[in-house]
């Protein structure tokens, strides 16, 4: 991979530290929350890949979740709803995404964080997602920096070290704060979106005994997005981690057939991504990439199509 990425292959690339796909692609140390977190926590991941000091890596992100998490090491950029920022060695809030959000970074690539649970974010904070779609805030609202934490958020630890401390720094915060849980809604919700998400708001907000309008006010307040866009991101992301390798491809003919026709699913994906299926395939997206297969180990986890300790079919380690 070359300075800005744009290699179709892996071999010159960054060193993956984290684990690796079997197309050779960097991944992130990720795995489902300790249970007692398991109702405000989705995933829990830490990245560590080795690069050039000076090299940097043009990608992006797209996250159906609101995430926290620490930077360090390498100098990282995004361009927001708000403006084109640059980040180093300090926590952030990431909202939930409306659609691809360019990001790079500059010499090794290493983060920690956690994603929160549909309706978590509104649970524990009492502010709204749709605050804060695509955007990113520099703040550390579960305190992921206090204490002795700050100093585990270093190239010398491990990224499950990483994980460790991400889950004590939000323990302390539940035990202060005594939350409640999310909006059963929205938890719903959220699973529905994994299993189907070529299903009916409506279908689903009968299944739920619900008025199509409240399904509607709920999931704004905790996705940040209406229904039928979660629904048809939800379509596009699946899509995404088959073109990146990191996906099951037992599931890539029904993805497919979620499309009524080749137009539709370039339109659509094209509307997240700013590119065709086509051009998307023609180069490697590692920070992309990362997010896919972390988001798609959690859907075949939650559908139950795949134990916690099993092997990822995509990955190598």
């Amino acid at each position: 991979m070359g300075a800005e990425g744009d290699s179709d292959s892996w071999s010159d690339g960054p060193a993956p530290l984290s684990g690796v796909s079997v197309d050779g692609a960097p991944l992130s140390e990720n795995r489902a929350p300790a249970p007692d977190l398991a109702p405000w926590v989705a995933r829990v991941v830490s990245a560590k890949i080795a690069n050039g000091p000076e090299t940097t890596i043009a990608c992006g992100m797209c996250n159906d979740l609101v995430y926290v998490r620490v930077v360090f090491d390498g100098r990282w950029t995004a361009r927001s709803a708000d403006s084109q920022s640059a980040y180093a060695d300090e926590p952030l809030l990431f909202g939930q995404h409306s659609k691809f959000m360019p990001l790079t970074c500059t010499g090794n690539i290493m983060s920690a964080g956690f994603g929160l649970r549909a309706g978590a974010f509104h649970a524990l904070t009492g502010r709204r997602a749709d605050a804060i779609v695509d955007r990113i805030e520099r703040a550390d609202p579960f305190g992921l920096l206090e204490g002795e934490s700050r100093e585990i958020f270093a190239a010398a630890h491990s990224p499950e070290e990483w994980n460790h401390a991400l889950e004590e720094a939000m323990r302390r915060f539940v035990e202060r704060t005594q939350p409640g849980p999310p909006d059963p809604i929205s938890t719903a919700f959220e699973l529905a979106a994994f299993a189907d998400p070529g299903l009916s708001p409506a279908d689903f907000a009968d299944s739920r005994n619900i008025s199509l309008r409240k399904l509607e006010r709920v999931v704004k307040r905790d996705f940040g997005l209406t229904p039928k866009c979660v629904l048809r991101r939800a379509r596009a992301l699946d899509l995404a981690a088959q073109l990146c390798g990191v996906a099951d491809d037992g599931e890539e003919e029904a993805m497919m057939l979620r499309y009524f026709d080749q137009s539709h699913l370039i339109r659509e994906f094209a509307a997240f991504f700013g590119v065709t299926p086509q051009e998307f395939r023609k180069r490697p997206r590692p920070l992309l990439t990362i997010t896919l297969e972390q988001r798609q180990a959690r859907r075949l986890e939650e559908l139950e199509r795949l134990g916690p300790d099993a092997k990822r079919p995509w990955r190598l380690s």
